[in-house]
């Protein structure tokens, strides 16, 4: 584990980049924490989606959110082929491919080839994240034993259901904007697995995770509590106001940080 950056961020929170070896392969890594936290805490790991990277703005908003009001702790790793680890030419030809996607402008199919190539990136990710989870619970602002919560959507849940299904250490998931497919054996296995408590966000006119796909892998879930929130619209249109129910989730089955109730916190 080596670290690279430490920053102040606004509202009292602290960015620290680190990168991990893994396999011989380097993963860049960041976690937030409340500025000048001590002790353990709630940790939650988060995947970005396709094309996108660590530092999403998605990802850095709920990060700093969640610090501030709660006093988590947020991980988020570059996934293999995005971010840090491809060139910026790379990571723009990548973002015109998944935004036509996206947008329903393509008509390239999710054959058996491109399945098995998600399955192989997916398969690639889980010993970066079980790596990158032992690094930072190694720090003496996480520690090890505490709630470990997992957020991922559309790739994120498509690397995140293997995860976690392989990661006891996760208590409470939350997934979505994805599918299952014909021929995904081995990702439903894992989704049947999974007995955790989980919420499971989905578009209804998604072009990319077809209704039928989305409510297939829902079923598959074995967990005893398990939410579906279907809204209408695309891929990339998911509800504000979700984010607020992820937050209650998340406060429901990993409480809040011991010092989040004698330190002040700024505001949200």
């Amino acid at each position: 584990m080596n670290f690279t950056q430490e920053r102040a961020e606004e509202g009292g929170v602290t960015r620290r980049s680190f990168e991990l070896s893994v396999d011989g392969q380097a993963v860049p890594a960041v976690i937030w924490s409340p500025e000048g936290a001590k002790g353990p805490r709630p940790l939650v790991l988060m995947g970005h989606g396709g094309s996108q990277h660590k530092k999403t703005a998605g990802i850095v908003a709920r990060a700093r959110t969640y610090a501030r009001k709660f006093g988590y702790a947020t991980l988020a790793i570059d996934a293999p082929g995005h971010g840090d680890r491809i060139s910026r030419e790379e990571a723009e030809s990548l973002g015109r491919e998944v935004g036509a996607r996206v947008r329903g402008e393509t008509s390239a199919p999710m054959d058996p080839e491109r399945l098995r190539q998600m399955g192989q990136r997916s398969l690639k990710a889980v010993p970066e994240w079980k790596a990158a989870l032992d690094a930072v619970q190694g720090l003496d602002f996480v520690g090890a034993g505490g709630p470990v919560g997992y957020w991922g959507v559309s790739m994120g849940t498509a690397i995140g259901v293997p995860f976690v299904a392989a990661e006891p250490r996760i208590t409470a998931a939350v997934f979505g904007l994805a599918g299952l497919r014909e021929g995904q054996a081995e990702f439903e296995a894992a989704a049947r697995k999974i007995s955790i408590p989980l919420q499971f966000v989905f578009q209804w006119e998604d072009a990319v995770a077809p209704r039928e796909a989305g409510i297939a892998l829902f079923n598959a879930f074995g967990s005893a509590e398990k939410t579906m929130h279907i809204n209408p619209g695309g891929h990339m249109d998911i509800p504000n106001f979700e984010s607020g129910d992820w937050e209650s989730f998340y406060l429901r089955h990993l409480g809040v940080a011991a010092d989040a109730k004698t330190r002040e916190l700024a505001p949200a």
